[in-house]
């Protein structure tokens, strides 16, 4: 790629779950460069899933330095960032890990989310922080860490998420994040936007202990000299507060009105709807808008594209060596019936969220026959997944009184034939699918472009740096088919869900 010498940019840099991607935007919303960088996962037990903090770093670096090959570092004008949510590191006062980072993945807190819930209460947790309890949020790693490494939570003299450790990398100084990355902590004010006093004061620990949060598009600092060397960003560059990848992603398709839902199909597979007003219900989790102004409605089913490519690694990938495994499987389960030949999977590997929140909620696979090979399972993974997605999305448009009228889907399986055509034939509604499909790396750049001072508001910036859609329209013949498998996946969870609580139990070792 030739490198751009004429252009006014700003980085959108996206660090989520298993990559950095480092995205130099122009006014318009065009791509003038990239550069990714894998970040590894560590997974020491069934549902521990960790990170080193350093590999945030590394590959941000990485990231870095592959965009500036391609363009002029004189021409960026502001640096915003996307975070993976929920997720958690532990620093000394020098910005040391004082433990690995849990993994917004991990589902090792399950003791204590039942235990505070019970003890502050439910309700008031959901009121307070807009969602019920869970083991998503991050507020629980904290009670974890106090009870099970002590030495660790003694050290530790600040709690931040992945936003505010790179800031402080880029920047110095105390750690500094964005209220729509605070929030996703589940011990965030959602309507007073501060750290909740009574959810700390809880737990024991003082807000001192946590990142400053600022108003999306705030400049929370700018590019020291030692970060310059480093990364090959120009000393001095302003870096503006971004937000939560989910959040981001919303802002980058124009999830700014309330007749649009969008769903990143992606590693987890999360949608939302925005609302100018402060709700909350089980049939979703509440988050701060990315651009500051009112809140998404959003469901979340964390085995999205993770639990395709599981099964995929685990299961099918022996049985070819073609470089092209997924796109043979997709065109193999095209072919396959609605329903896939009466097999159904309940798609809840990593526990529920919305509507459920039960946090011993597992996968279950029913159906099977001896006439089924592994690409009936595929699909009816992709099925699972789509129906639980269509589900949330009508309890959602119930209990808020909000209808949206077309999906916009951004992510990894927005590029599937298979699942595209799928969601809007089962939702009955059109799936616009964007050519950007980095839609968080994108709401963080539209966060710097006005940060910078390219639009009034954030609001304005994304209006003007919105890609081009393409639209899929739902085959309207089969609802009725998809209608009826839906009537059968509403009742998978009740039908399954003690056995699945008993398990969990005896495998934890908690029932003889």
């Amino acid at each position: 790629m030739a490198m751009a010498t004429d252009e006014r940019l700003v980085i959108g840099l996206d660090s989520s779950t298993q990559s950095v991607k480092a995205i130099a935007w122009r006014p318009d919303g065009s791509a003038a460069g990239e550069g990714r960088a894998p970040i590894p996962i560590s997974q020491e037990g069934l549902d521990c899933f960790e990170q080193d903090p350093r590999d945030w770093w590394r590959a941000t670096v990485t990231a870095l330095k592959a965009l500036l090959d391609q363009v002029d570092a004189a021409r960026l004008e502001g640096l915003a960032v996307s975070n993976q949510r929920e997720t958690m590191g532990f620093f000394d006062a020098q910005g040391e890990a004082t433990h690995p980072a849990i993994l917004w993945l991990d589902g090792r807190t399950r003791g204590e989310v039942d235990e505070f819930s019970r003890s502050f209460g439910a309700e008031e947790i959901h009121r307070i922080s807009g969602r019920p309890p869970d083991v998503t949020p991050s507020f629980y790693r904290v009670i974890w860490l106090r009870r099970n490494r002590p030495e660790a939570f003694a050290r530790t003299a600040c709690f931040a998420d992945v936003q505010a450790y790179l800031v402080r990398q880029f920047c110095g100084g105390w750690f500094r994040t964005s209220w729509s990355s605070a929030d996703p902590s589940g011990m965030f004010d959602l309507v007073e936007k501060r750290w909740s006093p009574a959810l700390l004061d809880a737990i024991g620990i003082a807000a001192g202990r946590l990142p400053e949060a600022h108003a999306p598009g705030a400049e929370l600092g700018r590019v020291t000299e030692a970060a310059a060397r480093e990364t090959g960003l120009p000393a001095g560059l302003p870096v503006f507060a971004g937000g939560g990848d989910g959040q981001c992603a919303g802002l980058g398709t124009g999830c700014t009105r309330p007749n649009r839902a969008y769903v990143n199909l992606g590693t987890a597979v999360v949608s939302g709807i925005w609302t100018d007003t402060y709700r909350y219900d089980p049939a979703w989790r509440t988050e701060i808008a990315a651009h500051g102004e009112g809140y998404i409605l959003e469901n979340c089913l964390r085995s999205g594209s993770y639990l395709v490519d599981w099964f995929v690694k685990q299961f099918v990938a022996g049985r070819s060596t073609s470089a092209d495994l997924f796109a043979e499987l997709e065109e193999e389960a095209l072919k396959l019936p609605i329903g896939s030949g009466g097999v159904m999977v309940q798609p809840y590997w990593s526990g529920v969220m919305d509507p459920y929140w039960d946090t011993k909620a597992r996968g279950v696979i029913v159906g099977l026959g001896t006439g089924h090979k592994p690409v009936h399972i595929h699909r009816a993974i992709i099925e699972g997944i789509t129906l639980d997605l269509v589900m949330g999305t009508e309890a959602s448009e119930a209990a808020s009184g909000q209808t949206a009228d077309h999906y916009l889907a951004i992510g990894g399986g927005a590029n599937s034939k298979l699942w595209r055509q799928m969601l809007a034939d089962a939702s009955g509604k059109p799936v616009h699918v964007s050519d950007t499909v980095e839609a968080s790396a994108l709401g963080a750049g539209m966060i710097a472009a006005a940060g910078a001072g390219w639009y009034t508001t954030i609001c304005d910036a994304a209006d003007g740096m919105a890609g081009r859609t393409q639209v899929f329209a739902p085959d309207h013949a089969k609802r009725p088919r998809y209608r009826a498998l839906l009537d059968i996946y509403r009742d998978l969870y009740a039908a399954n869900a003690s056995i699945n609580q008993r398990l969990v139990d005896f495998a934890a070792g908690e029932t003889s």
